[in-house]
């Protein structure tokens, strides 16, 4: 039987093993003419510039790895979807010949507009800050080579992508293209779970079966989602507890926390003497020599040479505040805006600086916290083909259910305080410490700009 998108030539390669680029472990990524043309545009290329995890090779010595290269995976990822769900006759009725090709150049695309060390910049949620995705656009522009490329040899309008990156329209087809990439059981996530934990030197990401749970996706009920056939529910279930360890063990690691702590304060203090747009289009190096130069003789110096420094010098986790063990202190902290955080970080040096009688600079002491915005629970319909039925995953899986009844941020993510190395030692005193905070939050009270914690 001849696959529905069978003359589309990725999709024939994917089989046929022609014409084909390789990148980590043994990966062996259809690569046509017209992928090549995508790939060679400058657009594309600065990728390579902008590693996958950032300030995580700070403590993940291997984690270097790129967008560049997690880009062609998804991309990958994308083929092997769409080859699975030719098999349904549900999804082919949606999806026609062209949406799959605007699919796989959005996959191949996806991360388009990331910038060096673009998470923990977004979480800032500074004012008139354009998410990644958003940022895209720039790189869409009518002036330059990708928008040509992607019109001439795809045959698809920038438009068409940025707006399954970024819904614009809302159609059944496109809310479908949107759960491939960014869902649940998503292209993206499918990628970065094994490609992190590879490069990290970990096993958490990778012990899923990628292969039963490709072979089981199925279009969801309303037709505007993927879903999952029973036999992929084991598959589903490792996958959930595997993004669950990844974030508590790399992403969420104390010491990658503060050194994304280091970097988000300094960045906030000198963010306001940055052109942002001309910024992001640096690449990592111009990046981290741009905020060094700007930071030269202030307070945020110190903050910058602890992370990127030839002497590696990150702050000491001085408190750790989590749902479970510390709700009180938990909820007082997590999801408030991060200008809330500084200004009570400042304060509590002060508090800090009488009660032990020691110098601290205003900087000394940072709050890492969830950001407001949470993580994109796993909610995903199991498909029961014998009784034509549809159950969400968690309704029939212990494991899921376990995380779903509370938030899965609220498990991984905790509220830390860091503090410079010269203090850890002075702090250790916790209750004292936390009898600052608590004097720190009075005085500070609560945020007029604070986030729905909903």
């Amino acid at each position: 039987m001849q696959h529905p998108y069978g003359d589309i030539p990725e999709l024939t390669n994917l089989e046929g093993g022609r014409g084909i680029v390789r990148i980590p472990v043994e990966q062996d990524v259809p690569f046509t003419p017209r992928v090549r043309a995508l790939v060679d545009t400058p657009e594309f290329q600065r990728l390579r510039q902008i590693t996958q995890l950032g300030l995580v090779s700070r403590v993940y010595p291997g984690a270097t790895h790129t967008r560049f290269e997690h880009a062609l995976g998804v991309y990958h990822n994308a083929l092997k979807y769409v080859w699975q769900l030719g098999r349904d006759p549900r999804f082919c009725e949606i999806v026609d010949r062209h949406s799959v090709e605007v699919l796989l150049v959005s996959a191949l695309l996806h991360d388009l507009g990331h910038w060096p060390y673009c998470h923990p910049i977004e979480d800032m949620k500074l004012p008139g800050l354009p998410p990644h995705e958003v940022f895209a656009a720039q790189f869409l522009a009518d002036s330059g080579t990708l928008a040509g490329v992607l019109e001439t040899q795809w045959g698809v309008a920038a438009e068409e992508v940025l707006d399954v990156l970024v819904a614009r329209t809302d159609s059944p087809d496109r809310r479908l293209l949107r759960s491939i990439l960014s869902g649940p059981i998503d292209i993206d996530k499918m990628d970065y779970l094994g490609r992190d934990s590879l490069h990290c030197g970990v096993p958490y990401g990778r012990h899923f079966d990628k292969n039963r749970l490709v072979s089981s996706l199925v279009t969801n009920a309303s037709g505007d989602g993927l879903a999952i056939s029973s036999k992929g529910r084991t598959a589903a279930e490792l996958m959930v507890f595997a993004r669950y360890v990844m974030f508590s063990e790399v992403y969420w690691h104390h010491a990658v926390r503060s050194a994304t702590s280091m970097f988000a304060r300094a960045f906030f203090h000198l963010h306001e003497q940055i052109e942002l747009e001309s910024f992001f289009c640096k690449s990592e190096a111009e990046t981290i020599d741009e905020l060094c130069r700007l930071a030269a003789g202030g307070p945020c110096s110190g903050l910058l040479e602890g992370v990127f420094g030839v002497t590696r010098k990150l702050y000491k986790r001085v408190g750790e505040f989590s749902f479970y063990q510390s709700p009180r202190l938990y909820r007082q902290l997590a999801r408030r805006s991060y200008g809330w955080l500084v200004q009570l970080g400042e304060v509590l040096a002060a508090e800090v600086e009488v009660e032990f009688s020691e110098t601290v600079a205003s900087t000394d002491l940072l709050i890492d916290a969830p950001p407001p915005h949470r993580e994109v629970e796993f909610d995903v319909e199991i498909f029961f083909p014998k009784d034509n039925l549809y159950r969400p995953l968690q309704q029939v899986s212990p494991v899921v259910d376990a995380l779903a009844r509370t938030q899965f941020d609220d498990y991984v993510k905790r509220v830390r305080l860091f503090a410079h190395p010269r203090l850890a030692e002075t702090l250790s005193d916790s209750d004292r410490f936390v009898g600052c905070l608590d004097r720190a939050l009075e005085r500070i009270g609560e945020p007029i700009d604070e986030e729905d914690e909903a």
